[in-house]
């Protein structure tokens, strides 16, 4: 018998501290800044089942080495996968940063990000009792036929959720068409992360509208 697999979907993991340091610090007042707009709601609820979110990054220059190191990262992710993207350049289209509630239940609901290439997250404050980022099955076709399996607690072929468990510094690239959410964390310990999407263009188009 022989056997190929096809239609994987890659995940590229790094743990990359060069950046916590620094990035930690450069997130504080964004997260202080996202906190005073909704003071009213921290009052409200006790900082119960919220998610903090920054204004944009793009334009701090203290996110510029970052911002460079990971644009060139997803290039290389799409270019690993087996696209032409000697006719592609890469470029941010969104980069924020959040933190959940001190008091827990923050969380998020499946997602995608539309029109996006590649997406991923710098953990900043994360532990084993934090919330973590949960991906589910991206094709169509598999979660309409999908059969019961042996053993849900093993990952295989016909696994349709999977989880993974992260510490601060790690960094992760997925494909901008998984759908993924956050489990809902307890607030034991702080919960802090930027999230990007990126997009890659033509390079005829990206000269177009320079």
């Amino acid at each position: 018998m022989f056997i190929e697999e096809y239609f994987k979907t890659p995940f590229w993991f790094e743990e990359k501290l060069d950046f916590l340091k620094s990035l930690t610090k450069a997130t504080d007042k964004y997260i202080k800044e996202a906190r005073e707009l909704q003071k009213n709601y921290i009052k409200k609820t006790n900082d119960f089942g919220n998610s903090y979110h920054s204004t944009p990054l793009s334009a701090d220059t203290k996110f510029k080495d970052f911002h460079n190191y990971v644009g060139q990262k997803a290039w290389e992710f799409l270019d690993w996968q087996g696209f032409d993207m000697q006719q592609y350049i890469t470029f941010f289209s969104e980069s924020w940063v959040q933190e959940f509630s001190k008091n827990g239940g923050g969380h998020h609901s499946a997602h995608i990000h539309h029109n996006q290439h590649v997406s991923g997250f710098y953990f900043l404050k994360a532990s084993e009792n934090t919330s973590l980022p949960i991906f589910h099955e991206p094709r169509a076709g598999a979660r309409c036929t999908k059969l019961k399996l042996k053993n849900e607690s093993v990952v295989t072929h016909g696994t349709e959720i999977v989880h993974f468990k992260v510490k601060p510094g790690v960094l992760l690239f997925f494909p901008g068409y998984m759908q993924h959410e956050f489990a809902v964390d307890h607030g034991k310990e702080p919960f802090r992360f930027i999230h990007f999407n990126i997009q890659a263009v033509p390079k005829e188009m990206a000269k177009v509208n320079i």
